[in-house]
C-alpha cells in the first residue's frame, strides 16, 4: 500500500511538471495565432512573404510584453518561446541550410593577397582537384602546391613568411612544417565564423536553434526551427563580415624618421622664408601690420606661426593616448556608427 501510495506522489508531481512545461508551449501557441491572424487581416493569401514579414514583425514588437500575469509572475511571449517544447524541424518545420566557409579567400587574407603566381595556381588547381576528391580544400591546395614544377615553398616572403604570421612561420621552414600552421589559422577562422552565425542566430528570435560544424570540414549547418521568412533568414546568414589584416607601426617604430622628416622640412621652410623676406616690398609690410592691428596684433598667431616654422610636420600631429600600442588611425566619436 505504501508502494502505490509513493506511485501516485510521483505520478502526481509528474503531471504537475508536465503540465508546466506544456503552458509554455500553449502560451507561445495562443500568441503565435493572434500574429498570424493580424497578418491574415492585413495582407491577402496572394501576398504570403509579406503575411510572414508582418507575422515576424507582430511577435518582435510584443516580445517583452506581459501575456500571462499571475499575481508576481509574469510571462511574455519570449520566455515562453524559450520554454516551450522543442519540436523540431520533423515536426514544426522550418528552415535547413548548410554553409560553406570560403577557404581560399581566408587563405588569400593570410598571404596578404599575394599576386605569387605558383599560390595563385595552387588555389586554382585546388579547385579543380575538388571536383573529384573528398579531401578538404586545404588538403588539396596543400597538394597542387606541391605538384607545381620548381622549387615552391609556402615559407616565401611573397606567400606566408609575411608579417601577419610572423610568430608562427620563418623562412628556414619547410612546406610540411608549415602545414599545421595554416591548418590551424583555418581553423581558427572557421571557428570565428561559427561564433558571428551564432550570435547572429540568437539575435534572430528563433527557439531552439542548431547550429553545429560538419566534421573538420568548412561547412556548417543551420536549422531554424518555425522560421518562415527565407528572405530575413538570408540576409541574417549572408550579410559579409569583413576581416581585415593590417600592417602597422608603433611610434617608436617611426619616430626616428619622422623627426628627421620634420627637420628637413624646417630647414627648406627656413630658406623659403629668407627668399620672401628678400624680396617682399615694403607696401606688402606695411599692409600686414595693418590687418595684424585689426584682429589684436602680432603676439596672437606668434606662437603658431613659430610652432609651423621651426616643427612644420610634428606641429600638425596628434598626440592621442601615445600608449606605445599599434594604430590605424584616429577618429571622432561622433563620427562612428551608433
Amino acid at each position: 500500500m505504501q508502494n502505490k501510495g509513493l506511485i501516485k506522489v510521483f505520478a502526481i508531481l509528474f503531471g504537475l511538471v508536465s503540465l508546466y512545461q506544456l503552458s509554455f508551449t500553449y502560451i507561445s501557441n495562443n500568441v503565435e495565432e493572434d500574429a498570424k491572424t493580424f497578418a491574415t487581416a492585413k495582407y491577402t493569401a496572394n501576398e504570403p512573404d509579406k503575411r510572414n514579414s508582418a507575422q515576424a514583425s507582430y511577435l518582435d514588437s510584443i516580445g517583452n510584453i506581459p501575456v500571462v500575469s499571475l499575481g508576481p509572475i509574469q510571462i511574455n511571449y519570449n520566455t515562453a518561446k524559450g520554454k516551450e517544447l522543442n519540436k523540431g524541424l520533423d515536426l514544426k518545420g522550418g528552415i535547413n541550410v548548410i554553409l560553406q566557409v570560403s577557404v581560399k579567400d581566408i587563405l588569400k587574407g593570410l598571404a596578404n593577397n599575394t599576386k605569387d603566381a605558383a599560390f595563385n595556381q595552387a588555389l586554382n588547381d585546388a579547385f579543380v582537384l575538388q571536383k573529384e576528391s573528398q579531401d578538404t580544400y586545404l588538403e588539396s591546395f596543400f597538394q597542387a602546391f606541391e605538384a607545381l614544377p620548381g622549387e615552391n615553398l609556402l615559407a616565401s616572403p611573397d606567400i606566408f613568411f609575411n608579417k601577419n604570421l610572423e610568430d608562427d612561420i620563418n623562412a628556414s621552414m619547410s612546406n610540411k612544417d608549415v602545414y599545421p600552421v595554416i591548418e590551424r589559422k583555418i581553423d581558427e577562422s572557421i571557428t570565428a565564423a561559427f561564433e558571428v552565425l551564432r550570435k547572429r542566430i540568437d539575435k534572430f528570435g528563433v527557439t531552439q536553434p542548431n547550429i553545429q560544424r560538419i566534421g573538420k570540414s568548412a561547412r556548417i549547418l543551420v536549422e531554424l526551427p518555425g522560421a518562415k521568412d527565407v528572405e530575413r533568414v538570408k540576409k541574417l546568414l549572408q550579410s559579409t563580415a569583413q576581416l581585415e589584416f593590417w600592417g602597422v607601426y608603433k611610434i617608436d617604430e617611426l619616430q626616428g624618421f619622422i623627426i628627421a622628416a620634420d627637420a628637413k622640412l624646417a630647414e627648406l621652410v627656413k630658406v623659403n622664408d629668407t627668399e620672401v623676406e628678400e624680396s617682399t616690398p615694403e607696401a606688402a609690410e606695411e599692409e600686414d601690420s595693418i590687418v595684424d592691428d585689426l584682429i589684436g596684433g602680432e603676439d596672437v598667431n606668434d606662437s603658431i606661426a613659430d610652432a609651423s616654422k621651426e616643427r612644420p610636420l610634428l606641429s600638425k600631429m596628434l598626440y592621442p593616448g601615445q600608449t606605445g600600442r599599434p594604430e590605424l588611425g584616429t577618429f571622432m566619436l561622433k563620427d562612428t556608427a551608433a
